[in-house]
């Protein structure tokens, strides 16, 4: 039988009250916060605070503060990557950005979800659907990336974007919901 924590990082509907699950959130908050809470003259403290908190990173990254996680072990981020303030990235699932990314400020990465029928989400079940970001990607300032989706190499989110389904390599997307604006060529 499969722990709370192995159905929440499959996809499955898991109990987010489980014990070990509440302990880890915790942990990301403490992390987290202390992150959050440090002087911007603490430069290798706060790598060090990132490296125990995400799951990997590349050699190059900067994260400015605020940011808020789940987990933070299922966050994934390339080398060159870059955050700039109020970063949420609710981790149920994996978020995997690829090298030479920025995330503009406020972006929010979404992995959680709930059910659509009301008597099972009064159950207080949830799941979740992995987020995938590739090699040079920007995402402009208070885009929202919901659960599931993939984003290919080079594209570019613009600010305030909703991005519900998958965005194809190479391309501009913009508007709620995200639409192709035009596409990138080399």
């Amino acid at each position: 039988m499969k722990s709370e924590k192995e159905k929440m990082l499959d996809g499955e509907l898991y109990d987010p009250t489980d014990n070990t699950l509440q302990n880890e959130r915790l942990n990301a908050r403490r992390l987290s916060r202390l992150f959050n809470k440090s002087s911007e003259m603490d430069g290798t403290d706060r790598k060090l605070l990132l490296k125990e908190l995400l799951g990997s990173t590349g050699d190059k990254y900067f994260v400015e503060p605020n940011i808020r996680c789940d987990y933070g072990y299922n966050i994934h981020i390339g080398d060159n990557f870059y955050a700039n303030f109020d970063a949420c990235l609710l981790d149920v699932c994996e978020i995997r950005i690829g090298d030479n990314c920025l995330l503009g400020p406020g972006v929010h990465i979404y992995t959680a979800a709930h059910p659509l029928h009301p008597g099972e989400r009064a159950a207080g079940k949830e799941f979740g659907k992995p987020v995938t970001i590739g090699d040079n990607v920007w995402i402009g300032g208070r885009a929202v990336i919901s659960p599931g989706v993939v984003i290919g190499d080079n594209a570019v989110v613009a600010a305030g974007t909703v991005v519900v389904n998958d965005v194809q390599a190479n391309t501009v997307v913009g508007g709620n919901p995200a639409i192709v604006l035009r596409e990138i060529e080399f």
